[in-house]
């Protein structure tokens, strides 16, 4: 399976729009308090057989760039690590000095797809969820594997 990744354009921005809206269920992000919509992000899509399969939303401020969203819709095919490193190489090649995320307390896949690609643990911020509900309701209250839903974890990677 060859996996090809493509900058996102404008053509994109309904696709994209969808994908917010069926994986993160509205047609925005919060994360540390900003609403992030898909239509003002730079971002890569995974493809395969011309098929879009994946995609990665970032947004760069000074020497940081946020990784803001990273969708595989085949799990375990290296679609997710093919995007992130797109990203990486991407900050390097701009001399960035931080590669950063924000994951919830519940997304124990995130924590370990990023850990176990360089990323380690910055900050924890405690019942930040609780915040980013008030701008974004749809946040369920119990996340994934019946884990409740309250913490925000910031990862990082130094380049």
């Amino acid at each position: 399976m060859e996996i090809k990744t493509r900058t996102i354009s404008t053509d994109d921005a309904g696709w994209l729009k969808s994908v917010f809206k069926r994986r993160w269920g509205g047609d925005f992000m919060v994360s540390r308090g900003k609403i992030h919509k898909p239509e003002s992000l730079d971002g890569f899509i995974a493809e395969v057989y011309g098929k879009n399969k994946g995609a990665i939303t970032y947004k760069i401020t000074g020497k940081q760039m946020e990784i803001v969203s990273l969708d595989s819709f085949l799990r375990r095919k290296g679609i997710g690590a093919a995007l992130l490193g797109k990203a990486v190489d991407l900050a390097r090649k701009k001399r960035l000095k931080r590669v950063w995320l924000v994951t919830t307390n519940d997304n124990l896949g995130a924590l370990k797809f990023y850990q176990k690609r360089g990323f380690t643990i910055a900050r924890i911020y405690p019942d930040a969820v609780r915040f980013a509900r008030k701008v974004k309701p749809s946040i369920p209250l119990i996340g994934r594997e019946g884990i409740p839903l309250r913490d925000e974890i910031e990862l990082e990677k130094e380049i």
